[in-house]
């Protein structure tokens, strides 16, 4: 069974899930795009190992979307989308812990806040970054002050078979924008955190960061976050965003998308457009870049094929 119309069907003796064909993707994406595709929204551990051995028993891969931020969906999305939306006992945020244990489904500006408030050391690594918490895990998500990593201890995923998985992090468990850990087909639904102590001016980190994320990025715009991956060595950085500038492509647009005139490194959706547009853009910036300085910059943002 194979036929996109057929997931209710395929799905219907499961609970706790809610099935919705060619859904208005828009507002799961934070670059706005326009996309539909078929979204099983999944409220528990046992339906997410139910669902996805249900559609591998059936041949079908999946796709999982958070906040969608750091992902270019496609006008139509073929493959059955999984959006998890667990529920948790919020009072864990109402005093502070040496760590705690969050779905992966909660947004990194409730991390930040509860921060700010209670002085988590080394949670400043998440400030400003929209996304989910197990998406920033699969990407290793961090900013000019660390990244994720530092402060992740466990990760329970589960695999296209429906297996339940629990990793220990260690310091091979991540690399430059990646988790080395992850297979096609796992989903991360629970996460560890740890806090390294109290710092009474981390509010003040937090909110002197934000201030300076917002004035040097296009934060308000609808964009995918970096579009490219920095090129890392031992003698030096290339930052896409400044070799973007120094070839004066900010401003360059196709279609509803330009390069921002903030940042070179961020794209914004200032016209209703397509993925498609974007795509020819991200091509664009990157065979340029390629042929003025012999540098292909891979592009940081998932692009759904």
């Amino acid at each position: 069974m194979t036929e996109m119309n057929n997931l209710k069907l395929l799905l219907k003796d499961i609970s706790d899930i809610e099935v919705e064909i060619r859904k208005d993707l828009s507002r799961y994406s934070t670059m706005k795009v326009k996309s539909f595709g078929n979204l099983i929204t999944i409220k528990s551990v046992n339906a997410l190992k139910s669902v996805v051995k249900k559609l591998s028993d059936n041949g079908m891969t999946y796709h999982l979307l958070g906040l969608g931020a750091n992902q270019l969906l496609n006008e139509e999305i073929k493959r059955p989308i999984i959006h998890l939306d667990f529920s948790y006992d919020k009072t864990i945020f109402d005093s502070y812990h040496d760590s705690y244990i969050l779905p992966a489904s909660i947004k990194l500006s409730t991390l930040t806040s509860h921060a700010s408030k209670f002085g988590n050391k080394r949670w400043e690594v998440i400030t400003g970054i929209p996304a989910t918490l197990g998406g920033a895990v699969f990407m290793n998500a961090g900013t000019g002050l660390g990244w994720i990593n530092e402060i992740v201890k466990r990760v329970w995923y589960i695999d296209k078979e429906g297996t339940e998985h629990i990793y220990e992090v260690d310091e091979s468990s991540f690399s430059y924008r990646q988790n080395n850990f992850l297979r096609p087909g796992d989903v991360v639904y629970q996460v560890e955190l740890v806090s390294h102590g109290q710092d009474p001016e981390l509010g003040k980190k937090i909110r002197d960061y934000l201030l300076v994320r917002n004035k040097t990025q296009p934060l308000r715009e609808k964009t995918c976050g970096s579009v490219f991956k920095n090129i890392t060595s031992k003698e030096r950085t290339c930052t896409a965003g400044r070799f973007v500038d120094i070839l004066n492509l900010k401003g360059l647009q196709v279609g509803g998308v330009r390069v921002s005139n903030l940042h070179g490194n961020f794209m914004e959706n200032f016209n209703e457009a397509s993925a498609s547009d974007v795509k020819e853009l991200i091509k664009l910036v990157q065979d340029e870049l390629l042929l003025q300085y012999g540098l292909r910059f891979e592009p940081e943002v998932r692009i759904d094929n």
